[in-house]
């Protein structure tokens, strides 16, 4: 179907919206951890806030697990829905997590709205790629999929800075005002400019799942959640270490994600462009590149210039390699598309937990804010050597063709 270009722009921009919300609410507890650890774990706090704060990044960790529960459970089991349709309801579903977030009174119900808020993460991605796909025509997937995770990282520039002010100065809850604000205004955008798309009349349950059983689908997500796992093991606690170890002033900490947004943003447009041109050699180069940067992070983040050029290294290889790792996945998915395009979140978000908790453990046993960089570091390796073997599998299959 053939779309006029102020359509297809106007339903791209409220796509991307959608990712703007997405963005803001992964994100923006990072920046507040010790905000949301002094308020929320207030006597631990006292006596030592490293463990509060190491406690509060399990709220990071409950919205990954959200995002890895979802993403295939939705996406799987809704692909026949017209898209339109489940982007509206997924949207409601972010509205009524982020108000619960922002109006819930204890710990261990903040912890479990984060998670409801991460049930619609990866579903969302992954149809909304599928639309902006269409949208965009053929030989632009990977674009598509750039178009709408730009929401995610412009998100990192302005929104998650803008929450991060808001949070510090009015109270952490303000910021999950801000979103549910935000996911109002998408709801209203994507009912008034996304054209209707048909879901796959085709697909089932047992169709979809069918991509579990493809080798290179499971290489591709481990390489993807544990390569990211060292992206979410340094930012999940920049926080600490802009105040603790390069000695900067908390008014700071939004100055540093706006760094690491400019660094996604601009990450994801050249990892839009590089995968439609080669998905394998833009990993060969963006994957290791992750493990680079964590280790200049380690290094360096103690002084000023180290840490803003670190922390944008970070951004910008991580985004480069989040639409290569969604084309890999539709590559090797073959008629499981839907799944396939949801399982990247999966992937980025089993590495948020994961980051995050690994992070926090490094942080509890004494090693300090830098550790969880050493961590990621290490994490990185492992991803390479996974996404090694995946490619290794995909010559010799080529050979027996």
């Amino acid at each position: 179907m053939q779309y006029s270009p102020a359509r297809r722009r106007l339903a791209l921009l409220a796509l991307a919206l959608g990712g703007f919300g997405i963005g803001v609410t992964e994100f923006v507890s990072m920046g507040l951890l010790p905000n949301i650890a002094q308020d929320l774990l207030p006597g631990l706090y006292a006596t030592s806030p490293a463990d509060a704060n190491a406690d509060a990044g399990h709220l990071i960790s409950a919205y990954a697990l959200g995002v890895v529960v979802g993403a295939p459970t939705i996406a799987a089991a809704a692909a026949r829905w017209p898209r339109k349709r489940l982007l509206t309801i997924l949207v409601v579903c972010f509205v009524v997590g982020n108000l619960a977030t922002a109006i819930l009174p204890s710990f261990g119900w903040v912890l479990a709205a984060r998670f409801v808020s991460g049930l619609p993460h990866g579903a969302y991605f992954g149809i909304a790629s599928l639309v902006a796909a269409t949208l965009m025509g053929p030989g632009k997937r990977a674009r598509g999929v750039a178009f709408v995770l730009s929401g995610l990282t412009i998100a990192n520039v302005v929104g998650v800075p803008i929450g991060t002010y808001l949070g510090q100065n009015f109270g952490w809850r303000s910021a999950f005002w801000l979103v549910t604000v935000i996911f109002i205004v998408t709801l209203v955008a994507i009912i008034a400019t996304v054209p209707f798309q048909a879901g796959n009349p085709n697909s089932t349950l047992r169709s979809e799942l069918r991509a579990f059983s493809r080798a290179q689908i499971w290489l591709t997500l481990v390489m993807g959640s544990i390569g990211f796992g060292g992206m979410f093991a340094v930012y999940s606690y920049i926080a600490p270490v802009v105040t603790d170890v390069t000695g900067l002033a908390e008014a700071t900490v939004p100055l540093v994600l706006v760094t690491f947004g400019v660094g996604m943003t601009i990450g994801n447009i050249i990892g839009g462009w590089a995968a439609d041109k080669s998905v394998a050699r833009s990993l060969v180069v963006f994957m290791p590149g992750i493990g680079v940067a964590c280790l200049v992070f380690a290094l360096s983040a103690s002084s000023i210039p180290g840490l803003f050029v670190s922390t944008f290294l970070i951004g910008a290889f991580a985004s480069a390699a989040s639409p290569t790792i969604q084309a890999r996945l539709m590559d090797v998915a073959h008629d499981s598309q839907s799944i396939a395009a949801a399982l990247n979140h999966s992937a980025l978000n089993l590495g948020n937990s994961l980051g995050a908790f690994l992070g926090g453990a490094v942080i509890a046993a004494g090693f300090g804010y830098l550790a969880p960089a050493w961590t990621g570091v290490g994490l990185s390796i492992l991803g390479v050597v996974v996404l090694t073997i995946s490619l290794a599998v995909d010559r010799r299959t080529r050979a027996r063709a």
